[in-house]
């Protein structure tokens, strides 16, 4: 069957279209991704304006007639950590299903780790044993752990890229004394979850998912995402370590020349190291390898089950 997964998240609203059945591998026929950033678009109230909601719903009719076009049977649609935390978030998802009839379901974020972690073990199998899997999106990092597909601690830490960026990074290139501040903050963040993780014992493999990794392992030296998605990518600590500082003396333009950087990333790729840096360096990661799949992967594999179940 063919099914379309509509992720409506704090950088992009995107809709992934495979061909799937349970038991078999889902494969990718088409994908349609509008860069929305939802997390910009708060107000002082933590709202989502008038002017933010029009584009979503704008952005979701277009990802409907996406679906229709290439004959999606069945969609999933899901919202996460910005809509989450919206504090108009119920009028925001009923204007939606009133206009569109599309009636968005809003993931936790520990829903967010588990179903990203569940993407990470399938690709990955058993043989890799204990996983860790950090994700970074544009509102919150997740880390889950575990042995199986559902992870033994899995958690949500509001330290996305675009959030961090917009609420802590003034000025471009940002001021330094920011730049330490928030560096502090994220470490702060992060080290108050490691000893719920260390107590589980060490992973067997680190994996990580998001564009924000993929983009970091690409300025340091990862192969392109052109060479395919069974290319081994990996992002060592040390390497991370010496690009940071580098990232915090661009400009916005500057960074968007960089390998693998989208222009409407490059703002927010400095905080996205900071955090990666963080996690790495608190749970003692010296380098991690890089999943193809994450959450959507992980919706689409839970759907497939039930449906194997049925």
């Amino acid at each position: 069957m063919r099914l379309g997964v509509l992720d409506v998240g704090s950088n992009t609203v995107h809709l992934l279209v495979v061909d799937a059945h349970p038991g078999a591998r889902p494969l990718p026929a088409h994908s349609h991704k509008v860069e929305l950033r939802l997390a910009q678009l708060l107000d002082e109230n933590g709202a989502i304006g008038p002017g933010g909601v029009d584009k979503l719903v704008s952005v979701v009719h277009g990802a409907l007639r996406a679906a229709e076009d290439k004959g999606v049977e069945e969609l999933l649609p899901f919202a996460t950590s910005a809509v989450r935390e919206a504090s108009n978030a119920d009028e925001v998802l009923t204007r939606v299903h009133t206009e569109t009839g599309v009636e968005l379901t809003v993931l936790s974020g520990e829903e967010e780790a588990r179903l990203t972690f569940l993407a990470a073990r399938r690709w990955f199998g058993w043989s890799a044993g204990r996983l860790l899997v950090l994700d970074i999106g544009g509102g919150s990092l997740e880390i889950a752990y575990g042995i199986d597909e559902e992870p033994d601690a899995a958690v949500s830490l509001p330290l996305g890229a675009g959030r961090l960026t917009a609420g802590r990074l003034p000025g471009d290139p940002p001021d330094p004394d920011a730049v330490r501040a928030l560096r502090r903050h994220v470490r702060t963040e992060i080290a108050r979850t490691v000893g719920e993780f260390s107590r589980l014992g060490g992973p067997d493999h680190v994996v990580a998912t998001s564009k924000t990794f993929k983009q970091l392992a690409r300025i340091c030296g990862a192969a392109r995402s052109a060479d395919g998605p069974y290319v081994q990518r990996e992002l060592k600590r040390s390497s991370l370590e010496s690009w940071v500082p580098r990232l915090a003396g661009m400009t916005t333009a500057e960074r968007a020349g960089l390998p693998g950087v989208s222009p409407g990333r490059a703002r927010q790729i400095l905080a996205g190291a900071l955090v990666a840096e963080g996690a790495m360096d608190l749970f003692g990661v010296e380098r991690l390898e890089i999943c193809p799949w994450a959450l959507r992967e992980g919706v689409i594999l839970r759907r497939l089950d039930h449906l194997g179940s049925a």
